[in-house]
């Protein structure tokens, strides 16, 4: 089914198929790093903070959040996954025909190699280890669609690369070691990400069934997964007491606006309970993880 309004491999198509939306997600984690290692570069002798390597992490991680976005749209749509009519999520672009499938295999290799090459300087600052970090994000990147996720793995991912690897080597590259309230910060933004998987996986559970793709909302049902959305919002928030033990209680009281508005998507997504106005929740949960992250880092940074 093609969507003969967007030009084939045009600019939009393009644009559309990076899911702009998405980027909040890759940014928060590199953001939270980086405020927690500025915070924190006073206490080192050597804890000077580079602008450059801030950057360089916040590229990285936006370009691979794109490759994964392209992966995705590919495989999902090889596999027979998107289907058009039955789709409630926002539209793919190879499924529209917005993308030819031969442009997106060469996009992905662009992006996957663009992550590389803008990763690779990050070993002047965090050490030849950095080439086995950016490995791992590059294969569990294509791990995750084509595999894991239909294991009900993809909850554990995310915790992974969207909270403990992003937030911790963000601090590791600008001041070489890795503190018990980074990691605990990392945890926490991990797990107020994965709040947007649930929520797409609740909204999808009916597909995925039918798909053979065993989500973490597949195989707990749907009331649990509701139990479990407001739950990790609530577990993210209190973890934050890290923040106040360690004299940064603007970070822990901050987010606390964060977990009233997760509270309120959550009456949200358990009224709508299915179909497609569930991505109103969706797009409110990215909103509340961009507010989540930027409540943090400016609790840490207005110290």
């Amino acid at each position: 089914m093609s969507d003969t309004t967007i030009k084939q491999n045009s600019w939009q198509a393009w644009i559309l198929a990076a899911r702009p939306k998405t980027l909040s997600g890759a940014a928060v984690p590199v953001l939270i790093g980086l405020s927690l290692a500025y915070t924190d570069a006073k206490l080192y002798e050597e804890g000077v903070f580079s602008w450059t390597a801030a950057v360089l992490c916040i590229l990285f991680a936006l370009i691979m959040q794109i490759d994964a976005n392209f992966i995705n749209d590919f495989f999902d749509y090889a596999r027979g996954n998107d289907d058009a009519e039955t789709r409630l999520g926002p539209l793919r672009a190879c499924t529209q025909g917005w993308v030819s499938t031969d442009a997106m295999k060469k996009a992905i290799a662009s992006t996957t190699c663009a992550a590389c090459v803008v990763g690779l300087p990050l070993i002047y600052y965090g050490g030849f280890e950095m080439i086995l970090i950016g490995m791992l994000c590059v294969i569990f990147c294509f791990l995750y669609t084509t595999h894991l996720s239909y294991l009900g793995l993809g909850d554990v991912l995310v915790l992974l690369f969207f909270g403990i690897v992003p937030v911790c080597m963000t601090y590791y590259v600008q001041l070489h070691v890795v503190t018990l309230e980074v990691f605990i910060a990392s945890v926490a933004c991990g797990l107020v990400i994965d709040a947007l998987l649930i929520v797409n996986n609740y909204r999808d559970r009916d597909n995925d069934r039918r798909d053979g793709k065993n989500t973490l909302v597949v195989k707990i049902g749907e009331k649990a997964t509701e139990s479990l959305y407001l739950s990790i919002g609530i577990a993210a928030s209190l973890l934050g007491i890290t923040f106040w033990v360690n004299y940064h209680i603007l970070a822990f009281i901050l987010p606390l606006i964060y977990l009233v508005l997760h509270f309120f998507t959550w009456l949200k997504m358990k009224r709508i309970h299915q179909g497609k106005q569930l991505n109103e929740c969706l797009g409110e949960t990215a909103r509340n993880i961009l507010v989540y992250g930027l409540t943090v880092s400016a609790g840490l940074l207005l110290l």
